[in-house]
């Protein structure tokens, strides 16, 4: 059974950074495609950022240029760095992975928080 796990949320300062981490265990299957989404308090949930296993990236246009999103293959693992952080940044961040073959579908870890203050 796939166990995604998120760390390094937190509260930081306006125009501060964080890094938040994500894995995904119990398959020895690459995963095809892993990201971030996040809920604000009363909205809805919303795409960060993706990469899947060619490489290939896609960000949210309100994180261009600030956040980061990069992938270890071996370890169905992903960071993103987060810079240049917003009070608009705060939210549950959730990490997805998604598998093709093996446990397929899409895998959901618990959420880590970041809160940004101003």
């Amino acid at each position: 059974q796939v166990q995604v796990v998120e760390s390094g949320g937190g509260l930081v300062q306006a125009g501060g950074s964080l890094r938040l981490s994500c894995s995904a265990s119990g398959t020895l299957i690459g995963a095809k495609t892993m990201g971030w989404y996040r809920q604000a308090p009363g909205k809805q949930r919303e795409l960060v950022a993706r990469v899947t296993n060619d490489d290939d990236t896609d960000y949210a246009d309100f994180v261009k240029g600030r956040f980061t999103i990069s992938r270890v293959w071996t370890k169905n693992t992903v960071y993103l760095q987060m810079n240049s952080l917003k009070p608009e940044d705060t939210g549950a961040y959730y990490c997805f992975a998604v598998f093709i073959v093996g446990p397929k579908g899409d895998h959901w870890g618990q959420g880590t928080q970041v809160t940004v203050s101003s």
